[in-house]
């Protein structure tokens, strides 16, 4: 597999003099993450499991988006939202993730295949 072939991303956390707190370099942005309080964090900014999914709903959000695009389907408006569950006692493991996807623009039918296309990838 040649180089121009794969696509790296690098991120580098770090703990902080706040116990709880990471802050996680990425480019040259800088990621504030905090454990929940209920592990013992401070709880004031996100949590990993806050930052994992908004990473799935964004994926989701940008990747119809562009499947738009490329089908000429005329797309105003997607709302991707997703509501997970852990149980307290073991926040490690999702019992349950439930995705929904609003559009506004495509038909009803459109809508699907986009979804599909998400869901193939």
């Amino acid at each position: 597999m040649a180089n121009d072939d794969l696509v790296v991303n690098r991120v580098r956390s770090a703990s902080t003099a706040t116990p709880g707190r990471s802050i996680s370099q990425v480019r040259d942005r800088q990621l504030v993450i905090d454990e929940p309080t209920h592990l013992g964090g401070p709880g004031e900014e996100v949590t990993p499991a806050d930052a994992f999914l908004a990473g799935v709903s964004a994926c989701g959000v940008l990747l119809v988006q562009g499947r738009a695009r490329e089908t000429a389907v005329r797309l105003e408006k997607i709302e991707v939202n997703l509501v997970a569950v852990r149980r307290r006692s073991d926040t490690s493991v999702f019992q349950r993730i439930d995705m929904s996807f609003q559009f506004t623009g495509p038909s009803p039918q459109q809508a699907d295949q986009l979804v599909e296309h998400y869901k193939s990838h």
